[in-house]
């Protein structure tokens, strides 16, 4: 393990999830808040509803951090999805342009995926009793499996290789920032600065649901974190993961 001045950070060759390895822990250990998991590699690294990650070994951002968030009840638990999404969402717009948060919390450049956040929670009553917030950031790598849809890299926006550590050091800062946002209860600027960043926004798009293809506009997101689209037919609808999908 090695420390910077704030976080601890335990470093690993290979696991088979960063969320895997801190959520086992986390059952019978204490960590301290804001520890971070960080791996080279991962043998079966998840997304959000069991979609798996993909990476190249020793080229990207893989990495768990460990949140106390007992303060958050439980019915407001995206605000924590959010939080962590607006922290990375910061950290990729300080190398590439065009940054937006892809509902709930994948992050884009353009068209195109640089990273996935995946949040687990252990509730305790009406509160979070911890949280692990997974996070993969596509860095160096250049070539995706063809399976992988969209996918980017920050070395592929940008053309220049980057130093793993030194961005993993500033996502750490940045994570901290918005957290403390998060706990000082600054909640209805989390909401602005996160409907600020929502990929589409506003902007007339087709999305596929189990009735089929329409068109709309994302109008919101609810306090549960469902998706709010206005379809063109003025109907308006609230939509968990999976349930909506963009088709253009």
């Amino acid at each position: 393990m090695s420390v910077n001045s704030f976080n601890p950070i335990i470093k690993l060759l290979s696991v088979d999830s960063t969320n895997n390895y801190a959520t086992a822990r986390l059952e019978t250990e204490n960590w301290t808040e804001g520890t971070l998991v960080l791996s080279e590699n991962q043998t079966a690294g998840r997304g959000q509803v069991n979609n798996s990650w993909q990476s190249e070994t020793g080229k990207n951002i893989l990495a768990s951090m460990v949140f106390y968030p007992t303060f958050l009840p439980i019915q407001f638990q995206f605000l924590l999805s959010k939080t962590i999404a607006l922290a990375i969402h910061e950290l990729v717009s300080l190398y590439a342009d065009n940054v937006s948060i892809k509902w709930p919390n994948d992050i884009y450049i353009g068209q195109k995926k640089v990273a996935g956040i995946l949040l687990e929670n252990a509730i305790l009553g009406s509160k979070i009793n911890w949280a692990v917030a997974g996070i993969g950031l596509n860095v160096n790598q250049k070539v995706f499996s063809s399976g992988v849809p969209n996918p980017t890299s920050l070395a592929l926006e940008v053309d220049r290789e980057f130093i793993i550590d030194e961005v993993v050091l500033l996502m750490i800062d940045l994570i901290n920032k918005w957290y403390q946002q998060l706990k000082s209860g600054n909640l209805q600027y989390i909401d602005e600065e996160y409907i600020s960043k929502l990929y589409r926004f506003g902007v007339t798009s087709v999305f596929s649901d189990c009735e089929g293809q329409f068109t709309g506009k994302i109008t919101g997101i609810n306090p549960y974190g469902h998706l709010i689209v206005l379809k063109e037919s003025g109907e308006l609808n609230s939509y968990a993961m999976k349930e909506i999908s963009f088709i253009a």
